[in-house]
């Protein structure tokens, strides 16, 4: 059963996403060299369990929903891995001009 969610969760959440979006606008404005890439996936990540905890209703649903969840991550990471593995493994021509 599933539980009532109070409509402050949906006003902190909120404020919890634009602050996300704040830090991820200002760091497009900052070098950080080679780790913006970095910093940009960890905020875009974190943007994602907000959304997928408490948009999702995934906190406070059973324990299948998070396996779920879970698997569908886990399922994820398997297809960019296998992707990167073509990716690497390819061999290059080159370019003539």
């Amino acid at each position: 059963m599933e539980e009532v969610v109070q409509p402050n969760v949906y006003v902190r959440t909120c404020i919890a996403l634009l602050m996300l979006l704040a830090v991820t606008w200002s760091i497009a404005y900052i070098n950080l060299g080679p780790f913006n890439l970095i910093v940009a996936l960890a905020v875009s990540i974190a943007k994602a369990i907000v959304i997928a905890l408490f948009f999702m209703h995934i906190k406070g649903s059973s324990r299948i929903l998070h396996l779920a969840a879970v698997a569908g991550v886990i399922w994820l990471l398997i297809l960019i891995s296998l992707t990167l593995g073509d990716y690497i493994s390819r061999g290059w021509v080159p370019l003539n001009h």
